[in-house]
């Protein structure tokens, strides 16, 4: 008989798990929702949850583990990536809310149910080998790729995770995310560490930043924003009035200790930056504004071999090459890894025999005062004999392409100025702030046909 594990580790059924409509949900009506939802499903089937409120999103989930049913979490959705999953999964079921473009699937329509209702008779129990989600990388790096998640490497990764959060907090915090919940690192924190990690579940994913504040003015203490760089940078520099709040968890792009010195003194927080992947879940953090060493979570290990850096143990699936470039460091008084890193390998540069990475150059292109938004970008083709060109994109309406290029001339190598140079009025970034490589070939393309104002 297989090893199983309680879908949410609580003992008391009056306990608040979640809020919704304005309201306090307790475990037993989160429960009784779930079995609710889960008698609705196909056993042993697919479907993709497409919900945007966090509280429905987790309903769904939830439903769909206690069913036996596989949710697909595709990172983006768009016509061809419908048409693809309906060929691949012809049954497949969409978990919508009011106003979800399902893509012509078959839907359900996820909702709350009746406030109160009976305790439930036992809490469900899961097999911990069994596969719960199929989520998919971001194709920052190219095509999205899928990778399956067993409960109880997903409930052991979760319980990492709130180990290492809620210690900067002294205990679990109600959380409010700014990312999907169906992008992997929203799914852990904004939706899983807050329901088996102890907290409590905001519903909401705020955009704009009066709305972000006035969320977290009235959450329930202590409280906790899960966000990425981007987002981060644009709260702050909204001039919004922002409440103090315990835990700003941060991830999904490199972050400047800059950025987190005036994230944690605007918010009186502490900044906890994560390091993961799809691929691997979450395995590391630090607290950006003290240390760049990042300390692993518990049993995670990682080894060298074959030119990659390679992670295992805990929570990962199975063995994992990294796609960054490691430098280990001696490990902590508890054994646990520690280790910085220099950037991602994709993005390693070498020009005439100079080596840097975009995530550095990119830094520097950010922090020039005036500059909203930019990005470097490799060139696509070298010519046999020719020096490499950089290019780079840039959001920057007050300054001119000077201003842009005398500042990174004072901070990088000659060889690394980007010509051309393309101003633009936003860059494609995805939901979660990353920009996917299919969406800077399609830039490229558009500023290669004169559509954007380009400057040598």
């Amino acid at each position: 008989m297989s090893l199983t594990l309680p879908l949410l580790p609580r003992a008391d059924w009056h306990a608040p798990v979640a809020r919704h409509g304005g309201k306090s949900i307790t475990l037993a009506a989160f429960i009784n929702d779930v079995n609710t939802l889960a008698a609705q499903l196909p056993e042993n089937g697919h479907v993709i949850n497409l919900c945007n409120d966090r509280y429905l999103f987790a309903l769904g989930f939830f439903a769909a583990t206690v069913r036996g049913t596989i949710t697909l979490l595709p990172n983006a959705v768009s016509a061809e990536i419908y048409a693809r999953l309906r060929a691949e999964f012809p049954q497949l079921l969409a978990l919508t809310e009011a106003g979800c473009d399902a893509g012509g699937l078959p839907e359900l329509r996820v909702s709350h149910g009746p406030d109160g209702g009976a305790i439930p008779p036992t809490m469900p129990q899961i097999p911990a080998d069994r596969i719960v989600s199929r989520l998919f990388t971001s194709g920052s790096t190219g095509a999205p790729q899928p990778h399956d998640k067993t409960w109880g490497k997903l409930v052991a990764n979760i319980l990492a995770a709130a180990e290492a959060q809620w210690s900067w907090t002294q205990g679990p915090c109600s959380v409010l995310g700014t990312v999907p919940a169906q992008h992997m690192f929203g799914f852990e924190s904004s939706v899983l560490l807050p329901l088996l990690g102890g907290g409590v579940l905001m519903p909401e994913r705020p955009f704009f930043p009066a709305d972000i504040a006035a969320l977290l003015s009235v959450m329930p203490q202590p409280r906790a924003l899960v966000t990425t760089p981007f987002h981060l940078r644009t709260l702050l520099e909204s001039g919004v009035a922002l409440p103090p709040v315990e835990l700003i968890i941060c991830a999904t792009a490199p972050l400047s200790q800059e950025l987190a010195v005036r994230a944690e003194t605007s918010m009186n927080a502490v900044l906890a930056e994560i390091y993961g992947s799809t691929e691997t879940g979450q395995i590391a953090t630090r607290r950006t504004v003290m240390t760049n060493e990042w300390a692993g979570f518990k049993d995670i290990s990682l080894t060298d071999r074959e030119g990659r850096t390679w992670a295992q143990g805990g929570h990962i699936e199975q063995a994992v090459p990294l796609g960054d470039v490691i430098e280990h460091r001696p490990a902590g008084e508890n054994g646990r890894e520690r280790f910085v890193l220099h950037g991602r390998l994709s993005d390693m540069i070498n020009i005439a025999g100079k080596r840097t990475s975009l995530a550095y150059l990119n830094g520097v292109l950010n922090s020039i005062e005036g500059v909203v938004d930019g990005a470097f970008v490799q060139p696509d083709e070298e010519t046999p004999g020719a020096v490499a060109r950089l290019s780079a994109y840039v959001v920057a309406p007050a300054l001119k392409p000077a201003d842009i290029l005398n500042a990174l001339r004072k901070r990088i190598d000659a060889v690394f100025i980007p010509r051309p140079l393309t101003f633009v009025t936003e860059l494609p970034r995805n939901e979660t702030g990353k920009l996917p490589q299919a969406a800077l070939q399609a830039l490229s393309r558009n500023a290669s046909a004169g559509k954007s104002a380009t400057h040598d």
